[in-house]
């Protein structure tokens, strides 16, 4: 005697973050600099808009309404936390294959230039270099013009280039590819 089992419609929540909860998460991860507070921070995000998911579900752009979120989740938990903790776990980038050592080297780099920045600052780098938005489109998730993004942008860059100089000599090969 074979037993049914009832199959329950899978979501269109449950389908999006099957999708797309790796690249929220690294994208929060850039932001926080720390796993597990990039967990919490998505989490917390995607709990609040669970209630009410037809609103993300018929946006045109569904991921950029979550990314949207996330953004301003981490510049309003940023305003009132005052520390912040840098921890990279290496555990997680363990196995077989090429040399990982560099790139999580240059992993670690990176986190460690990105948490030396203002909010903005970060943000605008992460929408820029890692998701690949225009100014327009910064700006507007930022609540800024496009020449605000450009200055941001710009003293952002300045920043790490300097941080680069100040890093330890075999670190500053690296600072190129920023």
């Amino acid at each position: 005697m074979e037993t049914q089992r009832a199959v329950l419609p899978v979501s269109s929540f449950e389908v999006f973050v099957r999708e797309h909860s790796t690249n929220l998460l690294r994208t929060s991860f850039l932001l926080t600099g720390d796993r597990g507070r990039a967990e919490d921070l998505l989490q917390d995000v995607l709990t609040r808009l669970y209630p009410n998911w037809y609103r993300v579900d018929t946006a045109q752009a569904p991921v950029a309404y979550v990314r949207r979120c996330l953004l301003n989740e981490y510049l309003n938990s940023r305003r009132r936390r005052t520390v912040t903790l840098v921890d990279f776990d290496l555990r997680d980038h363990a196995g077989s294959g090429p040399d990982l050592v560099d790139g999580v080297a240059d992993r670690d780099e990176t986190t460690r230039l990105l948490t030396r920045l203002n909010d903005r600052q970060r943000a605008a780098v992460v929408l820029r270099y890692f998701h690949s938005l225009s100014d327009s489109e910064i700006a507007t998730m930022l609540g800024c013009r496009e020449a605000t993004v450009r200055s941001l942008l710009h003293r952002a860059l300045q920043s790490m280039r300097a941080a680069c100089g100040a890093l330890p000599s075999e670190t500053i090969d690296r600072r190129n590819q920023l």
